[in-house]
């Protein structure tokens, strides 16, 4: 059966749509080893039987999209494909329409030193674009229905991903962390959310793996410069230490004012690190049921 009746690009002209959560720690409540520079890619390597099992939890949980777990990956051809094709399956065994967005993480994910919150690798916009493009093109062949662009600190970053998908005809969303009202790399986020403004390819833009009180403020930014939908899907607070391999989680979880986040013109909702299909299931009591598959 279609794992979706139609583009998701569609569906946010609609209504809201519902992302899943952390792929990380349903893998790790699953008992899997997410040691070493791989991360989540390692289960989808070793284990790809747990990377469905998590993509499922969040699909019962209510989930509209499953984010494949490529975030890590380098430039490794079969990898990408079964992870889109993992994803696939999950996707096709759910009882709602589910889309699969095939993740492209930032350089700085790849080097597994924390740098994706750092961003100013010291690369040029045309390094970045020569090393995102085969793992793009490799996604993409995989027949995925949208590039999740997510974590993105570095508005250098995002102009080399957005040059990669110029004339390809395939649909993003591109997805910033910040901190402070500014990307991770200090630049100012109306002119990092006006690099999308322009882009069809980009079906929307917004904030993730972010504190949730850094939600609002980025969505705002982002509304005064482009009208396209808005996604946010923040982690639960936590900070990452790169040096431990740790979340340090806040003393007083912030509130998520989901409400507010969809008047600000938020149509991608969902979590990031360290949030579970429980929070999942939570915010799509929040928004209401999914729409029956036809």
């Amino acid at each position: 059966m279609p794992r979706a009746t139609g583009p998701l690009a569609d569906a946010l002209a609609r209504r809201p749509v519902l992302l899943d959560g952390g792929l990380s720690n349903q893998l790790a409540d699953q008992g899997c080893d997410l040691s070493g520079a791989l991360w989540t890619g390692r289960v989808l390597a070793e284990r790809p039987e747990q990377v469905a099992a998590a993509h499922t939890a969040y699909v019962r949980a209510g989930a509209e999209v499953v984010i494949t777990a490529s975030y890590q990956l380098g430039h490794d051809p079969g990898l990408l494909e079964r992870s889109v094709r993992v994803a696939d399956g999950a996707a096709r065994a759910a009882g709602h329409e589910v889309w699969v967005a095939a993740s492209v993480g930032p350089y700085g994910a790849v080097l597994a030193d924390g740098s994706e919150y750092r961003g100013r690798y010291g690369l040029s916009r045309d390094a970045l674009v020569a090393f995102h493009r085969p793992r793009i093109e490799a996604l993409l062949a995989a027949g995925p229905d949208v590039l999740a662009l997510e974590t993105v600190p570095d508005s250098d970053e995002a102009e080399a991903l957005l040059r990669v998908l110029a004339g390809t005809g395939a649909r993003a969303w591109l997805g910033y962390t910040v901190e402070g009202g500014r990307t991770r790399a200090g630049q100012p986020l109306r002119e990092a959310f006006a690099l999308a403004a322009g882009a069809p390819e980009v079906i929307a833009v917004g904030v993730n793996c972010c504190d949730p009180r850094d939600v609002l403020p980025a969505l705002e930014a982002a509304a005064s410069v482009t009208a396209k939908p808005l996604l946010a899907y923040p982690n639960d607070g936590s900070v990452w230490d790169a040096a431990t391999r740790t979340w340090h989680a806040p003393a007083h979880p912030a509130p998520w004012p989901v409400a507010a986040w969809r008047a600000a013109g938020a149509r991608l909702v969902g979590g990031c690190c360290r949030v579970g299909p429980p929070w999942i299931a939570g915010l799509r009591a929040a928004l209401g049921p999914p729409p029956p598959e036809v």
